[in-house]
């Protein structure tokens, strides 16, 4: 029993060998491990807060980009659209003056179907009229012209609207032109 396995002779032989190196290089290099690994753990902390940080913006960049391509999609017939309200605005100002005369009916009734089937196409792309009448007064969605005192409605209601405005999915694409009314003197 007294016989010994070879390696336990072997760790007997490691051990005495450090005993013998001194305590004090073992210290020594000790604490230097130690440093090393404390240094090492700093900089993956710090490799992982950059990777969530790095991840993080990776996010927000494609939401951003995300959201950039549904604001083109949703506006970019804005330019489009505002360049045909006028004529949407003449061909009912056209409604307006052969609605005086009956001369000519059958163009009339043809220019109200076309100005039918163009509003239409304007409300399937997303374009809706804004007509204030007898509403209080929005500066958001309309532009006073002009102020007149009227005894009948409450101050700052709208009493006509010169020009309709329009919106193109929500966001104004042309205020409103309108007659506010105004408190008498």
């Amino acid at each position: 029993m007294s016989e010994e396995k070879p390696e336990n002779l072997e760790q007997e032989a490691f051990d005495a060998a450090l005993e013998a190196a001194g305590s004090d290089a073992d210290s020594d290099e000790q604490q230097s491990l130690e440093e090393t690994i404390e240094s090492l753990q700093a900089d993956l902390a710090e490799a992982r807060e950059s990777a969530l940080r790095a991840q993080a913006d990776a996010i927000n960049v494609q939401r951003r980009a995300e959201q950039e391509v549904e604001k083109a999609r949703k506006f970019a017939l804005e330019r489009f659209c505002g360049e045909l309200l006028p004529v949407v605005d003449n061909m009912e100002r056209a409604l307006v003056a052969a609605g005086e005369s009956d001369a000519a009916a059958a163009i009339v009734e043809g220019v109200e179907l076309t100005l039918k089937s163009f509003v239409d196409v304007l409300h399937k792309a997303g374009v809706e009229a804004v007509d204030p009448t007898g509403e209080p007064f929005d500066p958001q969605t309309a532009q006073a012209m002009s102020m007149v005192e009227n005894p009948d409605v409450e101050p700052n209601t709208v009493l006509t609207v010169m020009q309709k405005g329009y919106l193109l999915n929500g966001r104004l694409l042309r205020p409103a032109m309108v007659v506010v009314a105004k408190a008498a003197d």
